[in-house]
């Protein structure tokens, strides 16, 4: 198979225009969806409080969350190329603000679960929907800026959610939090509605990638279900669940970690955090133009992710003074993001035609799987009191990732 070629004739004005705003406007979504990632997470404190809660009848909040994501993002890729992208999303981000109007007015924990299986649901649709517009609505050459962009757009809601209802929960209450946080989705639909047209992939210019031959013959004699006998198909989804393991240690126990290893101020810990959150976004960045000279996506995973794990087997040492552990953080991300857009065109180029949405929906569908499992791992690490091994397990889970990605390099290389 081969990385998208480009259109015949060269992008114009015009196209930057329309590239810039189907970018954006696919960005704005899955910034939201990120955001709602995060939904229940930063109101635990507040939520335990008001449903006499314990920290596993929080946590299973979490889970089935990203349970019914995963299994929903499985299905919502055949939904997405029978129905088309557009529908679909529209669909997504009307549940998330249904969710969160639920959760709002919660009697009791069966409707918080019932909110939260609702998130899920709408979360569900924007890998797949999100990526197929991407890559059927802009031009070849700016598509890496498209991944970059829609990754740091994700990154800037998983770090927005917290501060957002945190303040609003303090100067009011959790209840007024997810009101308001239900006002959100509906601006991002209404602006998403506005621009309808600019979604509409079979109205633009397409730059979808082009399987081989070979491979387009046998999906057609085949048919819809033949993408999962590729085996780059199902490296792809275990490359994303390996990553989302170490992602969710990340996002739940690093600040816990730094605090016991380092002897940091949970302040500090948080602001590590955050540093990691900043440096991935810078990275993904610069993974944007690297990935755009490059047909060795694989590569510059195994250069990012490397560097990554080295960071994190040093911060799993504890022997660094605290502020030198901030400094590891902001490179751990740094080396995250810069593999962020290699990572979704190492999955396009193993993508056949017409089949966009169902392999981006199983291969993301092992994001949700590890990011309802990573935090069973690494809570029992830390429950046996052991920091040190949230880094190492990060640092294993990046560097068996590697392995994974070189693989689905070498396969869709040798089919070209």
């Amino acid at each position: 198979m081969s990385i998208a070629t480009t259109t015949a004739t060269s992008p114009t004005s015009q196209d930057f225009k329309q590239d810039a705003l189907v970018i954006a406007l696919v960005g704005l979504a899955h910034g939201i969806s990120h955001f709602f990632h995060m939904i229940l997470a930063p109101l635990f404190p507040w939520l335990k409080d008001a449903f006499q809660l314990t920290y596993g009848e929080l946590g299973l909040l979490m889970s089935a969350f990203f349970i019914v994501s995963g299994i929903g993002q499985a299905c919502a890729g055949f939904v997405v190329d029978r129905i088309g992208a557009r529908a679909v999303l529209f669909f997504g981000i009307a549940c998330l603000a249904l969710s969160a109007l639920l959760l709002s007015v919660a009697p009791d924990y069966r409707v918080l679960m019932l909110g939260s299986v609702l998130a899920g649901i709408g979360n569900s649709v924007f890998h797949p929907a999100d990526f197929t517009i991407l890559n059927k609505c802009v031009h070849a050459p700016r598509i890496s800026h498209a991944f970059s962009v829609h990754g740091i757009c994700g990154n800037l809601g998983w770090a927005a959610a917290p501060v957002f209802l945190v303040t609003l929960t303090q100067a009011y209450d959790w209840r007024t939090a997810l009101l308001i946080a239900a006002a959100l989705p509906i601006l991002v639909l209404a602006v998403l509605f506005a621009y309808r047209d600019l979604l509409q992939p079979s109205k633009l210019p397409a730059a979808t990638a082009s399987p081989s031959t070979q491979i387009q013959t046998l999906a057609t004699e085949h048919g819809l279900f033949y993408f999962l006998r590729l085996p780059a198909v199902w490296m792809c989804f275990l490359f994303f669940f390996l990553i989302s393991m170490g992602i969710g240690g990340i996002q739940s126990f690093t600040a816990t970690a730094l605090h016991d290893l380092y002897g940091m101020s949970l302040a500090w810990a948080t602001a590590a955090y955050a540093a990691y959150m900043l440096s991935s976004a810078l990275g993904m960045v610069w993974g944007g133009f690297i990935s755009a000279k490059t047909q060795h996506h694989d590569k510059t995973i195994r250069i990012a992710f490397s560097f990554s794990a080295a960071m994190a087997l040093i911060l799993a040492t504890g022997i660094s003074p605290a502020p030198v552990a901030l400094i590891l953080m902001a490179a751990l991300g740094l080396g995250a993001g810069i593999a962020g857009p290699s990572r979704d065109l190492l999955i396009r180029s193993a993508t056949p035609k017409n089949a966009t949405g169902r392999v981006y929906g199983i291969v993301y569908s092992g994001l949700d799987i590890g990011l309802a499992l990573s935090p069973l791992l690494f809570g029992a690490v830390m429950d046996h009191h052991q920091p040190s091994w949230v880094f190492i397990c990060i640092a294993l889970f990046q560097l068996c990732a590697i392995g994974t990605a070189t693989g689905v390099g070498l396969r869709t290389r040798k089919q070209n």
